[in-house]
């Protein structure tokens, strides 16, 4: 059941890879600052947009690459407060370090838009899994979850066709 969701959600993803993330306009990106108690610099909302863009999660070097206007310690500053106010994910698990996600959580108290995500052993991208809920956990006596990196790693449809 889980493995058809995968196979069709990636089906979408590459034949419609442009629209695969909601694109806000610069307003909209204020606004969601603003919602998680953020202010609106000229950097952050320039980060935002570039995750907002990303059709896949990006690394901080990626970020980098994509932003040349502003140097990596700020890039890493704006995610780290952006994950400390829950607008972004990061995503581990995958052999390429932290990645850097969009999150359209609604509170920057929790995360309500919790996803799995698949790694890919052979292209070694890692997508995200929005259409997919991330399983209920029980969790031992004492234990209190805070978050959950849950992270499927195998071969892409992309890169299953090719081989």
């Amino acid at each position: 059941m889980i493995g058809q969701k995968i196979r069709n959600y990636f089906v979408t993803l590459q034949s419609n890879s442009t629209t695969h993330r909601r694109k806000m306009d610069k307003s909209a990106y204020i606004r969601l600052l603003e919602e998680h108690d953020i202010k609106p610099t000229a950097n952050r909302i320039t980060v935002v947009e570039a995750l907002d863009t990303s059709i896949l999660p990006q690394s901080l070097a990626e970020l980098e690459r994509r932003i040349q206007t502003i140097d990596k310690s700020n890039i890493f500053r704006a995610l780290t407060l952006f994950h400390e106010r829950r607008i972004v994910h990061t995503i581990e698990g995958g052999n390429d370090g932290t990645r850097y996600e969009l999150c359209h959580s609604h509170s920057h108290e929790h995360d309500d838009d919790q996803h799995p995500h698949f790694y890919c052993e052979v292209c070694h991208q890692t997508y995200c899994l929005d259409g997919l809920e991330v399983p209920q956990l029980c969790l031992p006596q004492g234990f209190k979850m805070h978050s959950v990196n849950y992270m499927i790693k195998g071969i892409c449809p992309h890169c299953h066709s090719e081989s």
